[in-house]
């Protein structure tokens, strides 16, 4: 099987989309971008080519009459094991080379302590592992560095505790040790993994073990690959196959909804307003290229000074009963008037109200500059997930510009790597 591939090397994450020759996707990946891009490119691209082959397993169990209303289940099932005997490669990755780089003048003397008590913390994080991937199991991260880093401190702390070693040596280990691994993609053979999760299946495995065979026999040819984002000057690509962020976002957001003519994407570095024509060529666009004021970062800044998660910003925001007019979306300054209003008394989800209207004020200018909004209109990016972020925007496009069309796609954190996919088609296929 034929398969384009688009890239897009954000600035906190790494996306990529898998279209087949039909221009239909067929697996999507993500992972946290990395100060070596081309390790991001690689594991987003791997991680899209497994969604891949879930998608080629739904296909093929579509015809099993013995799985019917039961596929969900069953690919839920296969993947959870999958990710386990992933998970485990990368933990013994990690656990060889916390225990090489035990050297070294510190560990003078304690050499064999320390790896007794590496080996004994990750023993308990192996044994651990199979609730992460159990059904049902709530997992607030997928990426392995958060998975294993939270297991890792607590079990380190009690095991260092336990062996008379200070806890600080071995977390200095893990520091150093979890960016080389993270700068390893997983190894190992993607098929050969999945029929070992095959053999782990909780369902009857003599029904579904042909048809998921007979998926994976299907080969998956990279035939054209397109990189674009904030990082595509460092793919090892060549310049045909780099594509701009604007034409990637713009062509992204026309093949989610055709009737697309105007474009917002407030990514986590800038803030992009496009302007398409009805083939999804991009007309007219401005973007904020100058800092970080109004996107993703400038609001993880303000999760950092809040102590919150990021994800809990638009939540709490929605809860405000009165908005606290924000002065600066600049990021130097945002904090100390962060601090101000929380010392004159004001509540937390007002002023939150508040900063996610400075945002969506600050992009609004943007699409003005970049000739207005016009129906229909598509916000993309991570932001577009952020609840109180679409309430606001919402309500400003409705005051400016009366009732439109607005789509944002759960997939919308794609709309780069899929405008990236669809040139990848056009070029090897046109």
């Amino acid at each position: 099987m034929r398969c384009f591939i688009g890239i897009d090397l954000g600035s906190t994450t790494t996306k990529a989309v898998v279209m087949d020759e039909n221009q239909q996707v067929l697996g999507r990946g993500i992972t946290n971008s990395r100060s070596n891009y081309d390790t991001a490119a690689k594991v987003s691209k791997q991680e899209a080519m497994i969604d891949t082959r879930l998608t080629l397993f739904r296909r093929a169990l579509g015809g099993v009459p013995e799985v019917v209303g039961r596929v969900d289940d069953i690919l839920a099932d296969l993947e959870r094991n999958f990710r386990h005997i992933q998970f485990l490669e990368q933990l013994a990755d990690l656990e060889a080379t916390c225990i090489a780089n035990v050297k070294g003048p510190r560990f003078e003397g304690k050499e064999t302590a320390v790896r007794e008590v590496l080996e004994e913390i990750f023993a308990r994080l192996r044994d651990k592992s199979k609730a992460l991937f159990a059904p049902g199991a709530n997992r607030k991260s997928d990426f392995f560095r958060d998975l294993a880093g939270s297991d890792f401190m607590n079990a380190g702390e009690a095991v260092a505790k336990e062996a008379g070693l200070p806890f600080e040596l071995v977390l200095n280990l893990y520091d150093k040790s979890i960016i080389e691994v993270e700068n390893r993609p997983p190894e190992g053979d993607m098929e050969a993994k999945f029929l070992r999760a095959l053999e782990a299946a909780q369902v009857e495995t003599a029904t579904i073990a042909k048809p998921v065979r007979d998926a994976l026999a299907i080969p998956l040819e990279e035939t054209y690959v397109v990189g674009t984002g904030y990082g595509r000057v460092r793919l090892p690509f060549p310049k045909e196959h780099i594509r701009s962020e604007i034409l990637c976002h713009g062509l992204g957001a026309h093949m989610m909804y055709p009737g697309t003519r105007t474009v917002l994407d407030i990514g986590g570095q800038d803030t992009k307003g496009i302007q398409v024509d009805p083939q999804g060529i991009v007309e007219n666009f401005q973007m904020n290229d100058r800092c970080a004021a109004g996107c993703g970062r400038y609001l993880g800044y303000i999760a950092d000074e809040m102590n919150m998660g990021l994800h809990e910003l638009g939540p709490l925001a929605m809860a405000s009963t009165k908005q606290v007019r924000i002065n600066s979306t600049c990021t130097v300054f945002a904090g100390a008037e962060l601090r101000d209003r929380l010392a004159l008394g004001e509540k937390r989800e007002d002023i939150l109200a508040g900063l996610h209207r400075a945002i969506i004020l600050r992009a609004m200018s943007i699409l003005s500059r970049a000739g207005g909004v016009k129906d229909q209109f598509t916000f993309t990016g991570g932001v577009a997930k952020n609840e109180a972020a679409v309430r606001e925007l919402k309500k400003l496009i409705k005051e400016n510009y009366g009732d439109l069309q607005i789509n944002i796609d759960p997939d919308s954190i794609y709309t780069g790597a899929l405008g990236g996919a669809t040139f990848a088609a056009r070029a090897a296929l046109n």
